[in-house]
Protein backbone atom coordinates (compact mmCIF):
# COMPACT_ATOMS: atom_id res chain seq x y z
CA UNK A 1 0.00 0.00 0.00
CA UNK A 2 0.93 3.45 -0.42
CA UNK A 3 -0.80 6.98 -0.35
CA UNK A 4 -1.49 9.87 -2.25
CA UNK A 5 -1.75 13.54 -1.17
CA UNK A 6 -4.37 15.62 -2.19
CA UNK A 7 -5.84 19.43 -1.61
CA UNK A 8 -8.42 21.53 -2.47
CA UNK A 9 -9.11 25.01 -1.29
CA UNK A 10 -12.01 27.23 -2.11
CA UNK A 11 -15.28 28.75 -1.55
CA UNK A 12 -17.06 26.37 0.74
CA UNK A 13 -20.46 27.48 -0.85
CA UNK A 14 -18.89 25.47 -3.97
CA UNK A 15 -19.23 22.66 -2.01
CA UNK A 16 -22.91 21.89 -2.51
CA UNK A 17 -22.62 21.67 -6.00
CA UNK A 18 -22.48 17.83 -5.51
CA UNK A 19 -22.76 16.64 -9.21
CA UNK A 20 -19.43 17.88 -10.22
CA UNK A 21 -18.44 15.62 -7.12
CA UNK A 22 -19.52 12.07 -7.97
CA UNK A 23 -17.53 9.73 -10.33
CA UNK A 24 -20.58 9.49 -12.52
CA UNK A 25 -20.37 13.29 -13.69
CA UNK A 26 -18.77 14.17 -16.85
CA UNK A 27 -17.43 16.83 -15.49
CA UNK A 28 -15.95 15.14 -12.46
CA UNK A 29 -12.46 14.82 -13.70
CA UNK A 30 -12.26 18.48 -14.91
CA UNK A 31 -13.86 20.11 -11.55
CA UNK A 32 -11.32 20.67 -9.15
CA UNK A 33 -14.12 20.70 -6.35
CA UNK A 34 -13.09 17.08 -3.88
CA UNK A 35 -14.53 14.01 -4.17
CA UNK A 36 -17.83 13.10 -1.99
CA UNK A 37 -16.18 9.64 -1.10
CA UNK A 38 -11.81 10.22 -0.41
CA UNK A 39 -11.25 7.31 -2.23
CA UNK A 40 -12.92 8.47 -5.28
CA UNK A 41 -9.75 11.18 -5.56
CA UNK A 42 -8.24 8.23 -7.39
CA UNK A 43 -11.00 8.74 -9.73
CA UNK A 44 -9.12 12.17 -10.59
CA UNK A 45 -6.68 12.15 -13.39
CA UNK A 46 -2.97 11.78 -11.85
CA UNK A 47 -2.21 15.66 -12.45
CA UNK A 48 -4.29 16.27 -8.83
CA UNK A 49 -1.51 14.28 -6.74
CA UNK A 50 0.48 16.91 -4.93
CA UNK A 51 2.36 13.96 -3.25
CA UNK A 52 2.73 10.42 -2.96
CA UNK A 53 4.49 7.87 -0.02
CA UNK A 54 5.45 4.96 1.02
CA UNK A 55 6.11 5.79 4.03
CA UNK A 56 3.25 6.61 7.11
CA UNK A 57 5.79 8.94 8.33
CA UNK A 58 6.25 10.84 5.81
CA UNK A 59 2.75 10.96 4.50
CA UNK A 60 1.83 12.37 8.37
CA UNK A 61 4.82 14.61 8.02
CA UNK A 62 3.19 16.32 4.57
CA UNK A 63 -0.40 16.76 6.63
CA UNK A 64 1.19 18.57 9.09
CA UNK A 65 3.22 21.06 6.58
CA UNK A 66 0.00 21.53 4.58
CA UNK A 67 -2.34 21.67 8.03
CA UNK A 68 0.28 24.45 8.85
CA UNK A 69 -0.44 26.48 5.57
CA UNK A 70 -4.14 27.04 6.47
CA UNK A 71 -4.25 27.00 10.35
CA UNK A 72 -3.97 31.09 10.74
CA UNK A 73 -6.61 31.17 8.47
CA UNK A 74 -9.40 28.76 10.12
CA UNK A 75 -12.78 30.69 11.06
CA UNK A 76 -13.12 29.21 14.03
CA UNK A 77 -11.39 28.06 17.06
CA UNK A 78 -9.25 24.82 17.00
CA UNK A 79 -11.36 22.04 18.38
CA UNK A 80 -9.10 19.09 17.21
CA UNK A 81 -5.28 19.87 17.87
CA UNK A 82 -3.01 18.97 15.13
CA UNK A 83 -1.46 16.43 17.66
CA UNK A 84 -4.54 14.65 17.38
CA UNK A 85 -4.57 14.24 13.94
CA UNK A 86 -1.64 13.16 13.39
CA UNK A 87 -1.59 10.42 16.26
CA UNK A 88 -5.30 9.43 14.37
CA UNK A 89 -3.59 9.40 11.18
CA UNK A 90 -0.51 7.43 12.07
CA UNK A 91 -3.00 4.99 13.42
CA UNK A 92 -5.73 4.92 10.42
CA UNK A 93 -2.87 4.56 7.36
CA UNK A 94 -1.33 1.47 7.66
CA UNK A 95 -5.04 0.03 8.40
CA UNK A 96 -5.96 1.34 5.10
CA UNK A 97 -8.22 4.21 5.76
CA UNK A 98 -8.05 7.51 4.10
CA UNK A 99 -7.46 10.73 5.90
CA UNK A 100 -9.38 13.60 4.74
CA UNK A 101 -8.96 16.72 6.97
CA UNK A 102 -11.14 19.86 6.25
CA UNK A 103 -11.76 23.08 7.53
CA UNK A 104 -13.48 26.51 7.49
CA UNK A 105 -11.53 29.18 6.65
CA UNK A 106 -11.87 32.79 6.85
CA UNK A 107 -14.30 34.64 4.28
CA UNK A 108 -16.42 31.34 3.27
CA UNK A 109 -13.68 29.35 2.02
CA UNK A 110 -12.57 25.66 2.96
CA UNK A 111 -9.40 23.72 2.44
CA UNK A 112 -9.69 20.30 2.39
CA UNK A 113 -6.43 17.95 3.02
CA UNK A 114 -6.21 14.47 2.11
CA UNK A 115 -3.98 11.49 2.29
CA UNK A 116 -5.67 8.46 0.61
CA UNK A 117 -4.99 4.97 0.43
CA UNK A 118 -3.75 3.04 -2.66
CA UNK A 119 -5.52 0.44 -3.45
CA UNK A 120 -8.50 1.78 -1.60
CA UNK A 121 -10.59 -0.49 0.23
CA UNK A 122 -13.44 1.38 -0.58
CA UNK A 123 -13.80 2.19 -4.48
CA UNK A 124 -12.48 -0.16 -7.34
CA UNK A 125 -10.46 3.18 -8.92
CA UNK A 126 -7.06 1.22 -10.43
CA UNK A 127 -4.24 3.49 -9.11
CA UNK A 128 -3.89 6.74 -10.86
CA UNK A 129 0.08 7.56 -10.50
CA UNK A 130 0.33 3.77 -12.54
CA UNK A 131 -2.02 4.26 -14.88
CA UNK A 132 0.11 7.05 -15.83
CA UNK A 133 3.22 5.01 -16.24
CA UNK A 134 4.83 3.69 -19.30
Amino acid sequence: MHWHAYVWTGVGADRANEAERRPSSPDFPTSALPPMRTGDWLAKPAARIVASFQRVEEAASWLASEYGKVRDAFALPERITLEERLESARDSLPRGVDVQWGEWLQGGRFATIGMICCPNRHVPHPCPARATEP
